[in-house]
């Protein structure tokens, strides 16, 4: 489709007060009736958005051994390289390889009666051979939290609470997640699923794109094209917002088609989760805003469950079996 998601600017959210109550209005409408919108005005330096895309394409490179040495699949956390084809989403495998990196932590010793989700704490793997991946990484995601967490605020007070309302969640144990991700060209008797139609269960995901595009947001009247916006980063809603927001924000679905023949798409996102033993409530929204509330989304396939480590561990479940079935047997049998 032609249309197009709103484009906001968070400097304004530091100007004036007038300047600044436009820029709410304009927040609220982007993330209350579309729930996707290209975020500018960051202040990320272009070096380190070049450099990001540098270090991927320079990893991708690498000859298949070396990626391999730190396949997901030695990790708990699930953490590290992914094949194409070995993350699933909606039950089919995505055509995309990637690297996961969370927060550099030790792993947390085992208790009897401890929630699984605890075993998601612990270390990144980082290839030997690209040293540089790991420093780069660090600072991009260094910034990705920065303009993630300004955005959060804002919303808090687009939504009618203070400035810091979200922030009880989002302290050094935050659980953040970044993707590498390499869609390689389409083969001509492929589908076309880089990434099949889903939603995010943090609170927030940011989205650095290349200029290939592929991005697409689920409308009322079909797909939108998130088209490439030159020095933007784009953010969408996630679950937890929706919980929080009891539906005045819903979690977008949305999904990647795969470039053409002969055509590679390089892409971070970054995912913004609070602490794993976060518990979302509802917070209180103004009466004009609790009125247009819709409700939580009902999915019999995905039910929101507010006790983020649980969310979370649930997803990843579902998108690695291999690795589900190698380090959470315990939790998939307790489940059948």
């Amino acid at each position: 489709m032609t249309a197009r998601l709103p484009i906001v600017d968070i400097s304004r959210f530091r100007g004036p007060a007038a300047e600044r109550a436009r820029f709410l209005d304009e927040l609220r409408y982007a993330a209350h009736e579309v729930g996707f919108f290209y975020v500018v005005g960051h202040g990320v330096p272009k070096s380190l958005t070049d450099g990001i895309f540098d270090v991927a394409k320079r990893f991708f490179a690498l000859p298949l051994a070396q990626r391999l040495a730190i396949e997901n699949i030695h990790s708990p956390q699930f953490r590290g390289y992914t094949g194409t084809g070995h993350e699933y989403t909606a039950g089919a495998p995505d055509r995309r390889e990637q690297i996961d990196i969370g927060p550099e932590r030790a792993v947390v010793p085992p208790e009897p009666g401890a929630p699984a989700w605890r075993r998601l704490i612990g270390p990144n793997q980082w290839p030997a051979a690209l040293p540089q991946l790991r420093e780069t990484t660090l600072a991009w995601q260094a910034e990705a939290l920065r303009v993630s967490r300004e955005v959060l605020r804002a919303l808090a007070v687009a939504l009618g609470q203070a400035e810091g309302y979200f922030d009880t969640w989002f302290d050094e144990e935050a659980s953040t997640h970044v993707k590498i991700i390499h869609y390689p060209g389409r083969e001509t008797a492929a589908g076309d699923q880089g990434v099949g139609a889903h939603k995010d269960y943090g609170y927030l995901a940011l989205l650095q794109q290349d200029e290939v595009g592929g991005l697409q947001v689920q409308g009322p009247d079909g797909w939108i094209d998130a088209v490439p916006v030159p020095g933007s980063f784009v953010f969408n809603i996630g679950e937890m917002l929706e919980i929080a927001t009891q539906g005045y924000l819903t979690a977008t679905n949305h999904r990647v088609v795969s470039p053409p023949p002969g055509v590679d798409r390089y892409s971070v996102p970054f995912f913004l989760g609070p602490r794993l033993d976060a518990v979302v409530e509802p917070l209180e929204l103004p009466a004009d805003l609790a009125a247009r509330a819709r409700g939580l989304t009902a999915d019999a396939n995905n039910p929101l469950l507010a006790r983020y480590g649980e969310n979370a561990l649930v997803g990843w479940l579902r998108s690695h079996p291999a690795v589900a079935q190698r380090w959470y047997g315990d939790v998939l049998n307790s489940a059948s």
